[in-house]
């Protein structure tokens, strides 16, 4: 479409030009986006694991500083929130606190009274979002989320105006389920960890189409090391053909910018690399060979593109953990077996025993301890087995006031396995 420089002569009422206006920049600011929703973007992703404290300073404050500091736009989606007016007021208020313009979109399947195709199509709604600087989606269900913006697999304008604040260099957050819809496949509602890594993944049921901010070559999960959900990405990494996986943890945010990773906040996200991984399809089960993980504290970085992770400045003021060095004095000495590999922070933790130990592997294992309805495989257990292999390396640092590591590139196996029942029997009298 050709637009001519001269402008044309017709005479426009006051209020009829104040249109014009706003549908001018409106469809300025749509075109941004019509090159399609898997280019790469000018802005930044925010990927928030869940349960984001309100006085958790430092990552609400580079929310609102990488949209541009203090008067910094925001429009916030309450799509997925149970409550969505309480939720968006909190969120709303939490970036006003820092210095940022914060107004909730009535925009929530949940939400008393609200008209969704009406505020989807509503040209005021859409320029406003189109024209922020940052948008934040809040917790809940994400299902909510992607089927109100982009049902069927088809983007509305409101989705198109989200895209073009990324696009044009501003900011797109979310929490828990806003973290959720980040990549291009997202867990639509697969609460059961063991049973998706006992098959239990379908199409449109647990998994679904994500609205892929972070691009299409990044998997995202969320309340990550706190619900040991390592289990349920390998599977479905695996089954989508992803090579790179990312999961934050509660609290924490990882921002993706390009091919840029850099993690803030609490504690810290798993980086999962499939590119040199296997399986064995002999095994009736699901099986891999030779993942590699990384452990990524606040303050890291990572570039997507070189492979390389770099320590924060606090971390690489101490020691190397390097076993393949001379001067390599790890300081664990038990030999764990960790009888829950999928617990509160259990695989961070075996990784960080194992980078500080002179051990060259450990183990643990995932089951089911009793038996439960509908579970058609109720004795197939799987075991973890973390190894150290070429560029295995750590470090740590009490300068938080605990202990905190960062470990680089140990390998991962996971095996099917046959759990015995009873698993154990009490002594009996002598």
């Amino acid at each position: 479409m050709h637009l001519a420089s001269t402008p044309i002569q017709v005479p426009i009422a006051p209020p009829q030009l104040r249109v014009a206006r706003r549908l001018m920049k409106l469809c300025a600011a749509l075109l941004m986006a019509a090159v399609g929703t898997q280019a790469q973007a000018a802005g930044v992703a925010i990927v928030i694991g869940g349960a984001l404290k309100v006085d958790n300073d430092e990552v609400w404050q580079r929310i609102v500083d990488e949209a541009g500091g203090a008067g910094a736009r925001f429009v916030v989606f309450p799509t997925a929130a149970a409550n969505p007016a309480r939720s968006g007021a909190q969120i709303v208020d939490a970036l006003r606190r820092r210095g940022a313009q914060a107004e909730s979109i009535p925009l929530a399947p949940r939400l008393k009274g609200a008209d969704l195709q009406a505020t989807l199509r509503d040209p005021a709604w859409l320029e406003r979002v189109a024209s922020a600087q940052g948008v934040y989606f809040a917790g809940g269900a994400q299902e909510l989320i992607v089927d109100t913006l982009q049902p069927g697999g088809q983007p509305t304008e409101m989705l198109k105006a989200i895209w073009a604040v990324l696009r044009r260099g501003g900011v797109v957050a979310g929490s828990s389920a806003g973290a959720a819809i980040m990549s291009a496949t997202m867990f639509r509602d697969a609460q059961d960890t063991l049973q998706i890594m006992k098959g239990g993944m379908r199409e449109g049921r647990e998994t679904d189409r994500g609205l892929g901010f972070v691009g299409p070559d990044l998997f995202i999960d969320q309340h990550f090391l706190k619900r040991g959900r390592i289990g349920r990405m390998l599977p479905l990494m695996q089954a989508k053909g992803y090579r790179l996986g990312l999961g934050v943890d509660e609290n924490s945010a990882a921002l993706v910018r390009g091919d840029s990773i850099e993690v803030i906040g609490a504690k810290g996200a798993l980086l999962v690399d499939l590119g040199e991984a296997s399986s064995d399809k002999r095994l009736p089960a699901f099986n891999i060979r030779n993942a590699q993980l990384s452990y990524l504290d606040r303050g890291d970085r990572h570039d997507l593109k070189t492979g390389v992770s770099t320590p924060s400045a606090v971390k690489l003021k101490e020691a190397r953990l390097d076993p393949a060095a001379s001067d390599y004095k790890p300081y664990n000495k038990s030999e764990p077996f960790y009888l829950d590999i999928l617990g509160d922070t259990t695989i961070v933790n075996a990784m960080a025993h194992l980078i500080d130990s002179p051990l060259t592997e450990v183990k643990g294992l995932t089951f089911t301890g009793h038996r439960v309805a509908g579970d058609a495989q109720p004795d197939l257990g799987f075991e973890f087995r973390l190894y150290k292999g070429a560029g295995s390396v750590g470090w740590f640092t009490g300068a938080f006031g605990g202990e905190d590591y960062t470990v680089l590139k140990l390998r991962l196996d996971v095996q099917p396995v046959t759990i015995n029942r009873p698993f154990y029997t009490p002594l009996q009298p002598r």
